[in-house]
């Protein structure tokens, strides 16, 4: 047993008879009242699911682990001469619930890296696709393919004990983790660079690698990836994607089928996808008044112009949020840093200033404020990536660190396959009209 799974089994009893101690302690007490509002408003803020590594905060953001972006910022290690924190940290964070120092980001990395070696046959299933399938399409083809190389399915069909579900289920989670990078750059190399692939680099941490497998080697962008795949890695339980794999896995579904199930999730235009529909709509807005960088007063006349014709400005707003994102703001200081002449940057700061005030006045948005997608693709898109179609699958290979985190605790809690009871329009009038 390598040291990192044998020090999340010494943590394992501890934290199985807590949950089973407050169960039994407060497990009558109520925590709140559903809505008929919230049965039509697809559950909104109903408190139904148990995610133990980030909670959102509707002040602060998201917390992982109870710790805010800014103070993971300070607190976790980076890479040496860095200032980014490395994502290996965050996944150790949400994983063993207690900071790590640098040897154990140390060692997740080299852990990763002996991980990472993915199954030719994988890429041969990428390979039977049109190049012109969408990323994503690619994406989750591949790791369906992936799933040949399950621990858990072969533990299950051998009649593993449920008490050590979450052995095989850990193997898979970071094997997934590790091989990642390697097919989202494979993907990328095969659509838009003329399948010239890049082979990894030991050496490197794994943004780091990534990074350089995607044809990006300066120290900039690897710094910029660490930063993205760190701020993108949880958004709490009951996000599509992170709902869609914790749902999925409760089926005793394996990590690969469960990922590729949130992956699905992902790839819509109202979770994932509105990274690359910000871009195209700042596109689409500088087009349309004749290039170059607008004044304010253009950015605010067309941000008008789109809610006027019944569209939404991409990027701005959040369910849970009532200020602006920290994501946001992480993303910003990096920008301010190396980049604040950046034509792109400062249209995404003018359109910062001007649209809050826009959407306070309709008088319907209950947070006007920025969220993480209305900043990430103007940095991807400094550095050259600029193939937007590709932006979720940079998402995607981020969020794998908080969910199978999430689901590896899943198999050690013995959390029951999820199913909510429904109800009928018809019932609901009876019952209510009734009284």
């Amino acid at each position: 047993m390598d040291k990192i799974k044998e020090k999340f089994s010494s943590i394992i009893d501890g934290s199985i008879k807590e949950v089973k101690d407050f169960v039994s302690q407060y497990g009558d007490e109520v925590i709140g009242e559903i809505k008929i509002n919230q049965l039509y408003a697809g559950m909104r803020g109903m408190p139904a699911l148990i995610c133990e590594t980030s909670k959102l905060d509707n002040e602060e953001g998201i917390r992982f682990r109870g710790y805010s972006i800014p103070e993971l910022q300070e607190k976790l290690p980076k890479y040496p001469g860095g200032e980014q924190v490395l994502p290996e940290g965050i996944f150790y964070l949400m994983l063993m619930n207690e900071l790590p120092n640098d040897d154990d980001v140390r060692r997740v990395s080299n852990n990763w890296a002996r991980r990472a070696i993915v199954p030719h046959h994988v890429f041969n299933v990428i390979d039977a696709l049109p190049k012109t399938a969408h990323p994503m399409t690619q994406f989750i083809a591949g790791l369906t393919a992936c799933r040949t190389e399950s621990e858990f399915q072969k533990d299950y069909r051998e009649g593993i004990s449920k008490s050590d579900y979450w052995s095989p289920t850990f193997e898979d989670a970071m094997n997934l983790i590790a091989r990642l990078p390697r097919i989202a750059a494979y993907i990328y190399r095969r659509c838009y660079h003329n399948g010239d692939h890049i082979e990894p680099d030991s050496k490197l941490d794994w943004g780091g690698n990534f990074a350089h497998m995607l044809g990006f080697d300066s120290d900039e962008f690897k710094e910029m990836m660490r930063m993205y795949l760190t701020i993108h890695a949880d958004h709490e339980g009951g996000n599509v994607s992170a709902h869609a794999i914790h749902l999925v896995g409760s089926a005793l579904t394996d990590p690969y089928l469960s990922f590729g199930a949130g992956m699905a999730g992902l790839a819509g235009p109202l979770h994932g996808l509105a990274n690359q529909e910000v871009i195209r709509w700042i596109q689409g807005m500088k087009k349309d008044l004749g290039g170059g960088l607008p004044s304010k007063e253009q950015i605010a006349n067309y941000c008008k112009k789109t809610l006027a014709e019944g569209k939404v400005i991409p990027g701005f707003g959040h369910a849970v949020l009532r200020k602006t994102d920290p994501r946001y703001t992480a993303q910003r200081e990096f920008a301010l840093k190396f980049m604040p002449h950046d034509e792109l940057f400062l249209i995404v700061s003018r359109i910062y200033e001007v649209v809050p005030e826009i959407l306070e006045a309709t008088g319907k948005i209950k947070n006007p404020w920025p969220n993480v997608d209305a900043h990430s693709g103007q940095l991807l898109m400094h550095y050259g990536l600029t193939e937007y179609d590709f932006y979720t699958v940079l998402f995607g290979v981020s969020r794998s660190l908080g969910t199978m985190a999430s689901l590896v605790w899943d198999r050690v809690l013995g959390m029951p396959i999820e199913r909510p009871g429904s109800t009928t329009t018809e019932l609901l009038k009876k019952k209510f009209n009734s009284k």
